[in-house]
């Protein structure tokens, strides 16, 4: 069938647009989904199954405090003031009665010193509100590339007088004017940015990928997102350096000091620790992440097969469970973070564990990164 005949079907030509700022390519595949660890804390809520998940891009790192700054001043230009207070991080996280966490308080979000480190005090629904501002303006800058390539080359030509001054009016007050909102059909529209499934954090995080050398079919999992059961590098220049930054046990939050240190006491800048195999920071450690799933104890049960996740109480309502008595916590509003944090200890750092907060709750030790779907047929 002929296309983008004479008042026929347009088909416009399409080159896949490049992956936006500090995306990661995440090949998709099947993997076993599901806690390899012991249920310390019997809530047997993450039982292993195998599930399969679709291609995606996900941030390299966690979101930093001079990306939070930078959302935060475009709010602040473009927003209501109400919006841009609710907007702000609540940096009374690290506030503590019988800690000297002071100087953080005021100190962490802002000064430049922190700007590397990972933004925390964010609660669920500020993190979805970042992404759709970062969803916008990327889309602001494509659409304004996109109308620039379907308005093509200007005509050359000669201008005098008058008509010279309207055309030269006429060039700015279009340059100065919004460029006109695409079409997804012009391959310059972007997917929404957002942050990732509960399924996707685990698949990313296990990078099972890097295991195919030795082990094809994968028989053998992965505890953390690096091989063996050790916290420490193995071989190489920097063996028996850390791989992550978590507490090793009470009152421990970095061993001493000296090569045998972690570096970091609280949080730590992202990209210090070595990238798991898809190349991703701080999958576990440093800070625990929000993923977008509702909590519930069966997820792991009763979710589909394919991109697992759980929206909503669909198949085990929310009325289910006794929160008016506080017998319960699990509502619609019980969001699922993973990961591990600057201030756990390792068992929480393997990527099938699973916590849950309220999504208007936030603390020091929870910060979130971005996902977005992959179209097409990715090659290198």
């Amino acid at each position: 069938m002929a296309y983008n005949g004479k008042d026929g079907f347009e088909v416009k030509q399409y080159k896949a647009l490049p992956a936006g700022p500090d995306l990661v390519y995440i090949e998709g595949g099947r993997f076993t989904m599901g806690s390899l660890e012991e249920d310390v804390m019997t809530r047997r809520d993450n039982p292993k199954r195998t599930v399969s998940i679709q291609s995606f891009y996900m941030d390299q790192t966690e979101v930093a405090n001079v990306h939070y700054l930078e959302y935060l001043n475009a709010v602040q230009r473009d927003s209501s003031e109400e919006f841009y207070s609710k907007a702000l991080p609540d940096t009374n996280v690290w506030f503590n009665e019988l800690s000297f966490n002071d100087s953080y308080v005021t100190m962490y979000l802002r000064h430049p010193g922190f700007r590397l480190y990972p933004v925390v005090g964010v609660s669920w629904v500020q993190a979805n509100d970042y992404c759709a501002w970062r969803t916008a303006a990327v889309s602001q800058a494509n659409n304004q590339k996109g109308a620039a390539a379907a308005g093509g080359k200007k005509k050359k030509g000669f201008s005098f007088g008058k008509k010279k001054k309207a055309a030269e009016g006429e060039a700015v007050a279009a340059a100065d004017a919004p460029a006109p909102q695409l079409r997804i059909e012009s391959g310059y529209v972007m997917p929404p940015y957002r942050l990732p499934t509960e399924a996707e954090f685990e698949y990313a995080a296990m990078a099972m990928i890097g295991t195919q050398y030795s082990d094809e079919n994968q028989a053998n999992s992965r505890i953390y997102p690096w091989d063996g059961s050790t916290m420490r590098n193995p071989r190489g220049r920097k063996q028996g350096t850390m791989l992550a930054n978590f507490k090793r046990g009470p009152g421990d939050y970095a061993g001493i000091a000296g090569k045998s240190n972690d570096g970091a006491i609280i949080t730590q800048e992202i990209r210090s620790y070595p990238a798991n195999d898809n190349g991703l920071y701080d999958m576990a450690g440093n800070v625990s992440e929000w993923v977008y799933d509702v909590y519930r104890p069966l997820s792991n049960s009763d979710v589909n097969d394919l991109n697992s996740f759980r929206r909503d109480g669909y198949q085990d309502e929310a009325k289910n469970y006794d929160t008016k008595n506080s017998n319960s916590m699990v509502d619609d509003k019980l969001r699922v973070y993973k990961g591990g944090s600057w201030s756990d200890v390792a068992y929480w750092l393997s990527p099938g564990t699973r916590r849950y907060m309220d999504q208007d709750s936030a603390t020091a030790m929870v910060g979130f990164r971005c996902a977005m779907i992959a179209t097409g047929t990715h090659k290198e």
